[in-house]
Order: C-alpha cells, then sequence, then structure tokens
C-alpha cells in the first residue's frame, strides 16, 4: 500500500525569522508564518517532517494560480531546496495579502 504524501500536521508555531505567534490555519496544515511568510525546512512531503535539514525557509517568489490564489516559493538558507506551497488566504490569519502581491512583482 502506498504511503499518503500529505499528512495534515498543522499546530501553532512561533515563527523564527519574525518572532510572531502563528495560529494553526485549521482548515490544512501551515507551513509558514503569515507575517513574514517565512518557513522552517522540516517536510520532505508535506506534514511528514522527515526533512534533517532544519533551514530557514525564505520566500523568493510567488505566482497568482487562477485555481489555488497564490503559490509561494521557498528556497532554504542552508541546503538550497527549493519547495512551493499554497498561500492562504482564507481563515482566521490569511497570510499577508500585500507581502504576496509585493513578492509577484519582483518588489522584495
Amino acid at each position: 500500500m502506498e504511503e499518503k504524501r500529505f499528512r495534515k500536521n498543522d499546530g501553532g508555531f512561533v515563527c523564527v525569522v519574525c518572532g510572531r505567534e502563528v495560529p494553526p490555519l485549521r482548515v490544512t496544515s501551515r507551513n509558514h508564518c503569515p507575517y513574514c511568510l517565512s518557513s522552517v525546512h522540516l517536510d520532505v512531503n508535506p506534514g511528514d517532517r522527515a526533512a534533517g535539514c532544519g533551514g530557514i525557509m525564505d520566500a523568493v517568489k510567488t505566482e497568482p494560480d487562477p485555481k489555488k490564489g497564490f503559490i509561494i516559493y521557498h528556497r532554504c538558507r542552508k541546503c538550497g531546496a527549493v519547495r512551493r506551497n499554497r498561500a492562504a488566504t482564507s481563515g482566521d490569519v490569511p497570510d499577508d495579502t500585500d507581502l504576496l502581491i509585493a513578492l509577484t512583482a519582483g518588489e522584495l
């Protein structure tokens, strides 16, 4: 039997970059800070916590997607891995829309 590629892992956390408290998303798993869009390289597949790296992942660009909203690209400072992640545009604390637009426009 094939293992699922996505595991829900939606605990809150404190962002290691900006220090703000990030609540759970509740709808799906949140893997990045909604305030600064930074992440930590923890997963091989979403939610599995199987990556041994632990480096900070910076949001390097976003792309609008007509079906999924914004797609955020993160690059790991430690190992250089690049991962895509859907932006959270709803919920109690959605991702910062101004940051998403600025990254899409290449302003950051």
